[in-house]
């Protein structure tokens, strides 16, 4: 584990983001809450949170932070055009906040990244051929670098 204790304390924010692709009938179903598991994007929410709560004990060398913030979004997108026309994606945004001497980007990558499970989960019964993909670091602020990775 690295040593932070050197470093200042500031206001650190990560969003990260993950794609899933379910299909159009998978988002009818989530769309019309019939999945069988229950309104997936509520449980992805939820998974979310948790994940980035947890993220020290997923990832040996991550620090213990206090978060002080986990902002889950989930939108049901078509993902060649970013529309909901055609709607067969569900895109996941994460938004971590804390201050401290690290920063929170991969508490960030842990909530869209169970959130993502989360979805495939629910909605394997339906859809065997889920596909997640494009999970990343969107952008970083607080500490020596701010970072708009996208």
């Amino acid at each position: 584990m690295v040593d932070v204790s050197q470093k200042s304390v500031s206001t650190r924010v990560a969003k990260a983001m993950a794609t899933v692709w379910v299909g159009q009938e998978v988002v009818h179903l989530i769309q019309a809450n019939r999945i069988k598991k229950g309104n997936v994007q509520t449980v992805a929410t939820v998974a979310g949170i948790m994940a980035a709560k947890c993220t020290p004990q997923l990832i040996p060398m991550c620090h213990t932070i206090g978060i002080q913030s986990v902002d889950i979004d989930t939108q049901v997108v078509d993902d060649d055009t970013g529309a909901a026309a055609a709607a067969d994606t569900i895109r996941i945004w994460a938004t971590v906040k804390a201050s401290g001497q690290t920063g929170v980007e991969m508490e960030a990558l842990t909530a869209v990244s169970v959130a993502a499970l989360t979805v495939y989960d629910m909605c394997k019964a339906v859809n065997r051929k889920i596909v997640i993909n494009d999970i990343r670091l969107v952008s970083k602020t607080g500490g020596k670098s701010d970072a708009d990775i996208q």
